[in-house]
C-alpha cells in the first residue's frame, strides 16, 4: 500500500513511454488492450486523441490511463474517455485520490466537459466501487450490452489446464460439433494476412446484415491491422469449407489474456459449424500463448432470464463452452461543467431523437405521396 502520494511522479507519457507504458497495462490483471499505445494510435484514425498519463513512485510505474480526446464542434470543448480503465489498483484509496486528481487536472486543461471512465473491475469489487464515488465518479445507468464497452462478458479460465480437461467442460453438443466440423474437412487458418481482410469483411458485412447490427468501413479494419498486428496484438482467423471461406474472427493477445472479437460467419454452410471448430482453435491458440484466459468479450446481461433478447443467442453459443460469467461495475463520468454535461447528456439526445422522428415522418409522408 502506498502511504504518500508525495513523492509520486505524474507524466504525460511520449513515445520514449510506449514500451514501459503498455509493458505496465500488459502485466496488469485488469490491463487491457484498450488502453495500449496502440490502441490510441488507431483510435488517432477516427477522430479522436490519445492523452496517455502515468504515475510513478520510486521509478516504477504504479498507474497509467490512456484518455481518448473527443472534440465538440464548434465549442472549443472536448470530451475524454478511458476505455477499459484507469489502470491502477482500485482498492487502493490514496492511489484512487492521487491519481484521479491528476486525471482531473489534465481533462481540465483540455477543456473537457467530462470524465468518463470505464475499468474492467468486477461488480463483486465494493471496496473498488466505493473509492472512484468516493474520488467523485458516478455511476451511469446502462441498457443493452452495457455502454461504449460491454458491461458483461464470458471468460475461459485455461491456467493450469491441458486440452483433454477444456474440451471436456464444453457442452457435449458443443464437442459434438467440433468434431463434426472435423469430419467434414472444415479447416481453420489462424495465420491470415492484411490481404485477407477484404475476405473476412465480406462475411462480416453478411453476418450483420442477418443479425440487425452496424458494421464498420474496411478501412478501419485496415487501420486496426496497421496499428496491432505489427506488435503482435492482433489475429486475422478465417475458416474455410471445401475451399470458401464461411467464418472468421478477429482475435486480440494483450500480455497473458486473449480476446475474441468481431466474429463472423456466412449463411452458407452453417450444418458444418464452422464457428464451433473455429472458437475450438482460437482456445487452444490462446492456450499455447500462455494466456490464462480467453475471453469472449460481450454478452447480454440478462444471463439465463428466459426473455427474447436478441442477444440471448449469442450467449448460449458463448456459454456452450462453459466459461465464467464476469459482469463489470461499468461506465462512471465525472462531470467536470455541470451545464456542458447536461447539455451533452440529456439535451442532446433528446434534440437527436427528436429530429430522428421528423425524419421519419417526412420519409413516411414522401412515401405516401408517391
Amino acid at each position: 500500500m502506498l502511504e504518500s502520494a508525495v513523492d509520486m511522479i505524474f507524466t504525460e507519457a511520449t513515445i520514449e513511454d510506449k514500451q514501459r507504458f503498455d509493458e505496465f497495462i500488459a502485466r496488469f490483471d485488469t490491463g487491457d488492450l484498450m488502453q495500449s499505445f496502440e490502441w490510441g494510435d488507431l483510435k488517432a484514425k477516427s477522430g479522436w486523441k490519445p492523452v496517455r498519463v502515468f504515475a510513478e513512485k520510486d521509478g516504477d510505474i504504479v498507474a497509467a490511463a490512456s484518455l481518448l480526446k473527443r472534440s465538440i464542434p464548434k465549442v472549443g470543448r472536448c470530451i475524454m474517455y478511458a476505455s477499459r480503465g484507469p489502470v491502477l489498483d482500485t482498492q487502493n484509496l490514496l492511489l484512487v485520490e492521487s491519481f484521479t486528481a491528476y486525471l482531473k487536472q489534465i481533462a481540465i486543461k483540455n477543456k473537457a466537459i467530462l470524465l468518463k471512465i470505464d475499468p474492467p473491475v468486477p461488480i463483486e469489487d465494493a471496496v473498488s466501487e466505493a473509492n472512484l464515488r468516493k474520488v467523485g465518479f458516478v455511476p451511469l445507468a446502462l441498457k443493452g450490452f452495457g455502454g461504449t464497452q460491454p458491461k458483461c462478458v464470458m471468460q475461459l479460465d485455461l491456467a493450469g489446464r491441458s486440452e483433454e480437461d477444456l474440451l471436456a467442460s464444453f457442452k457435449p453438443k458443443w464437442r459434438y460439433n467440433i468434431r463434426l466440423a472435423e469430419k467434414k474437412g472444415v479447416t481453420v487458418n489462424m495465420d491470415c494476412d492484411r490481404s485477407e481482410l477484404g475476405a473476412f469483411y465480406e462475411i462480416l458485412k453478411e453476418t450483420c446484415e442477418r443479425d440487425g447490427f452496424l458494421v464498420r468501413g474496411l478501412g478501419y479494419f485496415q487501420d486496426m491491422w496497421d496499428a496491432l498486428a505489427p506488435a503482435g496484438y492482433m489475429k486475422l482467423v478465417l475458416t474455410y469449407y471445401e475451399g470458401k471461406a464461411v467464418a472468421g474472427a478477429i482475435a486480440y493477445i494483450f500480455g497473458d489474456k486473449a480476446m475474441y472479437t468481431y466474429g463472423a460467419s456466412s449463411n452458407e454452410h452453417r450444418n458444418v459449424m464452422p464457428n464451433h471448430l473455429m472458437q475450438w482453435t482460437m482456445i487452444k491458440w490462446a492456450r499455447e500463448q500462455g494466456c490464462k484466459w480467453y475471453d469472449f468479450r460481450g454478452v447480454s446481461p440478462k444471463k439465463g432470464d428466459g426473455s427474447d433478447d436478441h442477444l440471448q443467442g449469442l450467449n448460449r453459443f458463448k456459454d456452450g463452452f462453459s466459461p465464467r460469467f464476469v459482469e463489470y461495475i461499468g461506465e462512471y463520468d465525472m462531470a467536470l461543467s455541470p451545464g456542458w454535461y447536461w447539455l451533452w447528456n440529456v439535451a442532446r439526445p433528446r434534440i437527436q431523437n427528436v429530429l430522428k422522428a421528423r425524419r421519419r415522418a417526412e420519409t413516411h409522408a414522401q412515401s405516401a405521396e408517391d
